[in-house]
C-alpha cells in the first residue's frame, strides 16, 4: 500500500550510497566489506621537511670524520699514504682550513651519501605512518625499509667509492675502470651495513632492554639510569658487522689497485689478512659515527620534530 504524505509526516529517508573510497565497500556478492581508507596526511609537508632536516643534521655531523677515515683507508690500501699519516693530513686541513675541507668534493660526496640514506629511511617511515593512519613519529623495521635504504645507499655509495678510488688511488697510476667484481663486493659490503644499521637495531633493542632490566646491584641501577636500549642497539649492530664487511672492502680495493691476473689469489688473501685488523678498527671508527652516532641524532631529531607536529 502506498504511503500517503501529510504535512505532519516525516520526510522520506534518502537512500545512502557508498563508494569504494568510503570505509564500507561492496564486495562481489553485494555484501559490505569493511576497509580502513583513512590516511594520516596531517601536516604532511612539514613532516617531509622534518625528515630532510633530521637527515641533514645527522649527515652534516658525521661527514667530516667519515671523509677523513674513508680517504685514509683508500690511500693506505693503494700505498699512497700510511693510514695515520693520511688522517693527520686531513685533520690538519679541517682545523686550519675548515672552509677548504667543507667545500671539497670528498666532503660533499660523504654528506650527500649519508643525508640521502637517512632521508630515504625517514621518508619510508613517513609513508607508512601516512598510509596506516599512525602517529607521525612512527619508526618501522622490515623488508620495505631495508629495500628503500639499501637501494639509496648502494647507489650513492657506489658512486662515492668510484670517485674516492680515483681521487686517492695509487700515485701516478691512470684512472682505471672499476671492475665489476669490485662493485659486487662493495654492494655486498654495504648491504650488510645497511641491514645492521636500520633493520637490526629495532629488533635488538628489546633484548638489550630485557638484559638491562634483569641486571642487579649497583651495576644494574647504573645501566637502567644511563643506558638507552635503542641507542645502544644503534651503536652495537653496525659496528659488529664490520668484522665481516671489512674483508669484502679490502678485496674490492685490491682488485681495483691490482687487476685480476696480475697477482695470485693467495697473495690477495695475505694482503687482506695483513690489513684486516687496522682497517676493521678504522671502519668501526667510521661506522660508529655514521650509523651509530648519526643514527641516534637522526632518530632523536626526527622524534622531537614529529612530536611537535602530532
Amino acid at each position: 500500500m502506498k504511503e500517503i504524505q501529510t504535512p505532519f509526516s516525516s520526510p522520506p529517508r534518502q537512500q545512502s550510497f557508498q563508494t569504494p573510497s568510503t570505509d564500507a565497500a561492496h564486495g562481489p556478492q553485494g555484501g559490505a566489506v569493511q576497509a580502513n581508507s583513512r590516511w594520516n596526511t596531517r601536516k604532511l609537508g612539514l613532516r617531509t621537511g622534518s625528515d630532510l632536516l633530521s637527515a641533514a643534521s645527522a649527515g652534516g655531523l658525521v661527514a667530516p670524520v667519515i671523509t677523513m677515515i674513508d680517504r685514509a683507508i683508500i690511500e693506505n690500501a693503494s700505498g699512497r699514504s700510511p693510514l695515520l699519516q693520511s688522517l693527520r693530513t686531513s685533520l690538519t686541513t679541517l682545523l686550519l682550513q675548515p672552509q677548504r675541507f667543507i667545500l671539497s668534493r670528498p666532503f660533499f660526496l660523504i654528506f650527500t651519501l649519508y643525508t640521502g640514506t637517512y632521508f630515504s629511511a625517514n621518508t619510508l617511515d613517513t609513508i607508512v605512518s601516512t598510509t596506516t593512519d599512525a602517529p607521525a613519529s612512527t619508526v618501522t623495521a622490515g623488508p620495505s625499509k631495508f629495500a628503500a635504504t639499501s637501494t639509496c645507499n648502494l647507489a650513492l655509495c657506489l658512486y662515492k667509492d668510484s670517485q674516492f678510488t680515483r681521487l686517492f688511488g695509487a700515485v701516478g697510476a691512470p684512472a682505471a675502470k672499476i671492475p665489476a667484481a669490485t662493485y659486487a663486493l662493495f654492494t655486498l659490503r654495504d648491504s650488510l651495513t645497511i641491514f645492521a644499521s636500520f633493520n637490526v637495531p629495532p629488533l635488538l633493542a628489546p633484548h638489550i632492554r630485557q638484559r638491562v632490566d634483569k641486571a642487579t646491584g649497583t651495576l644494574g641501577s647504573a645501566l637502567r639510569k644511563h643506558v638507552d636500549a635503542a641507542s645502544a642497539a644503534q651503536f652495537v649492530a653496525p659496528a659488529a658487522v664490520q668484522v665481516l664487511s671489512t674483508p669484502l672492502h679490502l678485496l674490492g680495493l685490491d682488485l681495483y689497485n691490482r687487476p685480476a691476473g696480475s697477482v695470485r689469489w693467495a697473495e690477495r688473501a695475505r694482503k687482506v689478512a695483513r690489513e684486516w685488523a687496522p682497517s676493521c678498527l678504522a671502519r668501526i671508527g667510521r661506522i660508529v659515527p655514521a650509523f651509530g652516532f648519526g643514527g641516534v641524532v637522526n632518530m632523536k631529531v626526527r622524534r622531537q620534530l614529529m612530536g611537535r607536529l602530532e
